[in-house]
């Protein structure tokens, strides 16, 4: 471990800024791949193979923490949320087994492949009148923001679709799942609580009002064929139910927004791989896993160490609250070769973390990925000439786990 003028890479280290991290996080890798920060009160680790043995050892390094707020709700919101009946919980992210490997195999068989595969078709079209809108914005040649316009409310309409919510209120769901994100992952004031606070007793008010609609009147979505199991006798009850619409209701389309986001911005930083995806779409389902590598809408990820555990030749304590940097872990040369580089042609680019790994693997991983490959064909075949606008640099908001852009700036070009 190096030490430059008595600093380490770690001092004054701030978790929740995601703004340039890669530098910072290849110096963890480094010169303190596990380490103590005092302020958070986390174990912080960011090698692959490190990160990967504590996904993996359920049993030792437990979820439970997953969903805990990084800051714990200040009292009037807490008294806001206790008066407005918010009871919600994690959905699978922070279960534990039993309960985890119960509610995971119900949720499976209304949230899988066949379903995503029947609306594939819907995807294709919601992705094409997105698209409509970003070049109508852009056709008197000025930026856009492709943020605002696409990757924000796609993921939304397509899960959405899935879930059999009114497109109307798409608005309201993405500000709940803002809200919601902020809540757990951020850093706010206690000032900055109180709208957050209203925002989960409205969301978790509209769960259960569209699972007493679906009781009423069921359709082919998820919530219907979720409540048709409890119905023929799977062991799920009706908060549990809930707690899986808290969750995929916000990490359905979130992350999805946060990724398009990211990539767009390494194609345009890339531009080599732009070409490539343009001359050959049969590129684009590797270049969607190295995308998913190199610039992921989830950096990362919290674990609770039950017992005192050897990881990368430290032992983390009983107790430890572990923050795992899952961003760093994917650019790790010792698993990826160059790894701070973008290579759509990368052999092992699907072994990356962004999903997780181990019981706790993204349920929504295929969905995820469909939606990417779509939205960057169809991109590549309306605006081929696209790039960032002049001048324009990503910032991100404030979080720990999500690397979410302020904007994305693009000109269209002919």
């Amino acid at each position: 471990m190096n030490v430059h003028d008595g600093q380490m890479p770690s001092d004054g280290f701030d978790p929740f800024d995601l703004n340039k991290p890669h530098a910072l996080w290849k110096q963890f890798r480094e010169e303190q791949p596990i380490f103590y920060h005092e302020p958070s009160g986390y174990w912080v680790v960011s090698r692959y193979d490190d990160v990967k043995a504590i996904f993996d050892d359920w049993k030792t390094f437990s979820s439970e923490n997953a969903q805990k707020p990084m800051r714990p709700m200040s009292e009037a919101g807490r008294k806001i949320l206790t008066e407005g009946g918010f009871t919600a919980y994690s959905g699978l992210t922070a279960r534990v087994p039993p309960d985890h490997t119960r509610i995971r195999k119900i949720a499976q068989g209304a949230f899988g492949p066949r379903r995503f595969k029947s609306i594939e078709p819907q995807i294709e079209v919601i992705v094409k009148d997105h698209l409509d809108r970003l070049e109508d914005a852009g056709k008197d040649g000025k930026p856009v923001n492709f943020w605002e316009i696409v990757a924000f409310p796609v993921p939304a309409h397509v899960l959405f679709t899935l879930m059999g919510i009114p497109d109307e209120d798409v608005p309201k769901i993405k500000q709940y799942g803002a809200s919601r994100g902020k809540m757990t992952w951020s850093d706010l004031t206690d000032e900055e609580m109180i709208p957050v606070a209203h925002d989960m007793v409205a969301y978790w008010k509209y769960i259960h009002d569209l699972l007493d609609m679906r009781r009423e009147t069921p359709g082919d979505d998820f919530p219907s064929d979720m409540l048709a199991a409890q119905a023929a006798g799977a062991e799920i009850d009706n908060e549990e139910i809930a707690g899986l619409l808290y969750s995929t209701l916000f990490a359905g389309h979130e992350t999805t927004s946060t990724f398009m986001g990211n990539y767009v911005l390494a194609m345009m930083e890339n531009r080599d791989a732009w070409e490539a995806i343009k001359a050959d779409h049969a590129l684009i389902p590797n270049a969607v896993e190295e995308m998913l590598r190199y610039m992921p809408s989830v950096v990362g990820w919290r674990r609770k160490a039950r017992t005192a555990k050897v990881i990368g030749g430290v032992e983390l304590p009983e107790g430890a609250e572990i923050l795992m940097i899952t961003g760093a872990a994917n650019r790790d040369e010792a698993q990826f070769p160059d790894g701070e580089e973008l290579n759509i042609m990368r052999d092992n680019a699907r072994t990356h973390l962004s999903f997780g790994y181990g019981i706790h693997y993204c349920l929504g991983f295929q969905l995820a990925k469909m939606e990417a490959s779509i939205l960057l064909r169809q991109l590549s075949e309306r605006f081929p000439d696209m790039k960032l606008a002049d001048g324009f640099e990503a910032t991100y908001h404030r979080n720990i786990t999500f690397r979410v852009p302020t904007s994305v700036m693009v000109e269209l070009g002919k």
